[in-house]
């Protein structure tokens, strides 16, 4: 069973065009050149618009 939804890879899709075009911005508002911070913004967007997205991982996992 696929992890991500449809809609969830056309927003990481589209911030990725952001990114490339330049107009892609960070919480800071600077903006973003990295492309893993593009696809985490991309897949926030879609967790906010209630898309097929696994949940963040907490900071108590990590290790």
């Amino acid at each position: 069973m696929a992890k991500y939804g449809r809609s969830a890879s056309k927003r990481v899709a589209s911030a990725m065009r952001r990114r490339k075009k330049g107009t892609l911005k960070s919480g800071s508002g600077r903006s973003v050149k990295s492309r893993k911070q593009a696809i985490a913004i991309g897949l926030s967007e879609a967790r906010e618009k209630g898309a097929k997205v696994p949940a963040r991982r907490s900071s108590s996992k990590k290790r």
